[in-house]
């Protein structure tokens, strides 16, 4: 994926709605999220998932993994701040982890 610019306070808050599971991170300028599945092996495979999306786009989340949770946070530290990359990235994982999850889990 290209370079993208920072993405301004309305453009922001416009993403913002059309990712309700996503949070705004101010103080690191980032998206954040968390996500539970029903095992450690759906937790996995969601990040084999995502980490091969991002090797593909070169754009890599910041995550962290506890046995069925894993939590994620896209920024674009070459602006500083949410480009239209980590809202593309967001989607993906909205996706995969949709695929994923029990529907009331969503």
């Amino acid at each position: 994926m290209k370079h993208q610019d920072r993405l301004d306070p309305d453009a922001l808050r416009l993403a913002l709605a059309d990712l309700p599971l996503w949070t705004f991170e101010a103080t690191r300028s980032a998206l954040t999220r968390q996500f539970q599945f029903t095992s450690f092996a759906e937790a996995f495979g969601f990040m084999a998932e995502i980490a091969l999306q991002a090797e593909r786009h070169d754009h890599h989340p910041e995550w962290f993994n506890v046995y069925n949770r894993v939590d994620v946070t896209w920024t674009s530290h070459d602006v500083q701040g949410v480009s239209a990359r980590d809202v593309a990235m967001a989607r993906l994982c909205d996706g995969a982890a949709a695929r994923r999850l029990h529907p009331s889990a969503r």
